[in-house]
């Protein structure tokens, strides 16, 4: 009876990290890349920010950010933390819970910063929406206990320190949200946060909980997927620290200390991650693209451009392009990157023990990824800040890029979750 119970929450919770990432991927695709691909063709007819609604350009980071990234993390979340705390059957009718109320928020904020219809009172109740799941999956991930078969209390890997740290920054990103949108509702006249405000709040949505989370689950997975050297929990925690001192720094305005402190994390945690160093061992790129190791690294690269970019806005930009450029780098070179690299290895393996449905798939999308990226993040400082007519032409071409590689990774995604899979969905899936 034991082991049939446990093979059905098993089953469930295949189902409930499915619905996440297909959720996720919708976010990903509509409200998040095509509407970011449309503000960037009008900013690019313009030849400037000017006359583009910023609750446009908000609503499009958001979904990136939270309907994306963080539907993915919360899902990732409740199957990895559950099995490795024992299946728990509560977890999944809580997942569920979550996962409405979530969806919910999301879609509410994306319409409300949009259409701006009765955003006064759909703003604040989204991001409400959002904490409560967000508030729902806390308690119930936090309850899980490692199973060592020991009654002994066992020492916190550095990678959890580093989920959990993550994790804060979620919690706090999202209540920071719930304040905004109140004080939008009861004193703006449009859906739209101060460039001021949303500038700080930008760091600490983009550097305090998804790059966080990527360099936990590296320190998990890497070691294994790369065949890299065991991280250095000392560097880790050295990344960790400087990387919330400087999203705090960041946040009290001082944006030079604070990019400084970032790009010194930022390579700190590369070289405690062994990620330039030579593997020690084969990487396991079974099921899927040979070239997944390289763009783990490229990934990397990424992060250090965004860092370094980072600085040089915080000096010398006047027009917003190389803060753009920054952010770009961030989201694009780095997390999406990782998640289109990452995502594609292990995602099938969660949701069923599924294989990647075509290798050339994500070596296309990653490819293309980078490539759209490279041309906006080069064009952009020359459009934005010099007005270079060059530049300007490049910017749509970067943003479809950006869109078929989007559209390539979620049908690679797609297609391997509608297919069913080659055994049983309970069989044990790769180490989470």
């Amino acid at each position: 009876m034991a082991a049939a119970t446990s093979a059905e929450t098993e089953v469930a919770l295949q189902r409930l990290v499915t619905a996440y990432v297909i959720t996720g991927l919708l976010f990903l695709v509509l409200p998040g890349t095509f509407l970011g691909v449309w503000n960037l063709v009008s900013i690019s007819g313009r030849h400037s920010l000017e006359g583009l609604s910023q609750a446009w350009l908000q609503a499009h980071g958001h979904a990136q950010i939270f309907g994306w990234i963080g539907t993915f993390i919360i899902g990732i979340g409740y199957y990895s933390l559950s099995k490795m705390g024992g299946l728990m059957p509560f977890a999944v009718s809580r997942g569920w819970i979550s996962w409405a109320l979530w969806t919910c928020g999301i879609t509410l904020r994306w319409s409300a910063n949009v259409t701006e219809f009765a955003w006064e009172f759909l703003l604040p109740l989204s991001a409400a929406l959002q904490l409560i799941a967000f508030l729902i999956f806390f308690a119930t991930v936090s309850r899980h206990k490692p199973q060592t078969g020991s009654t002994e209390r066992t020492k916190i890997e550095t990678w959890m320190i580093l989920v959990i740290a993550s994790t804060s920054s979620f919690l706090l990103a999202l209540l920071m949200n719930l304040g905004v949108t109140l004080v939008l509702a009861r004193s703006s006249a449009h859906p739209e946060v101060p460039h001021w405000l949303d500038q700080r709040y930008l760091f600490l949505a983009a550097w305090g909980f998804p790059v966080l989370a990527v360099w936990g689950f590296n320190a998990r997975w890497l070691p294994v997927f790369l065949g890299l050297r065991n991280p250095s929990s000392r560097g880790l925690m050295s990344a960790l620290a400087l990387c919330m001192a400087g999203v705090v720094c960041a946040l009290c305005g001082q944006f030079r200390i604070a990019t400084i402190l970032l790009l010194v994390a930022s390579a700190i945690a590369a070289f405690a991650l062994n990620v330039f160093q030579r593997s020690v061992q084969p990487a396991k790129t079974l099921g899927v693209s040979p070239s997944f190791p390289l763009f783990v690294r490229v990934a990397w690269m990424w992060l250090l451009i965004a860092a370094a970019l980072g600085i040089y806005a915080a000096y010398a930009d006047a027009h917003g392009g190389i803060w753009g450029a920054s952010r770009h780098a961030l989201t694009v070179g780095f997390l999406a990157t990782m998640v289109f690299a990452i995502g594609q290895r292990v995602l099938p393996a969660f949701c069923g023990m599924r294989l990647l449905y075509s290798k050339r798939l994500m070596f296309a999308s990653m490819g293309l990824l980078n490539f759209g990226c490279l041309l906006r993040v080069a064009s952009q400082i020359p459009a934005y800040e010099a007005n270079v007519q060059a530049a300007w032409t490049i910017l749509p071409v970067s943003a479809v890029t950006e869109l078929t590689a989007v559209s390539l990774f979620a049908l690679n995604l797609g297609v391997t979750l509608i297919l069913p899979p080659p055994w049983p969905a309970v069989a044990k899936p790769v180490a989470a």
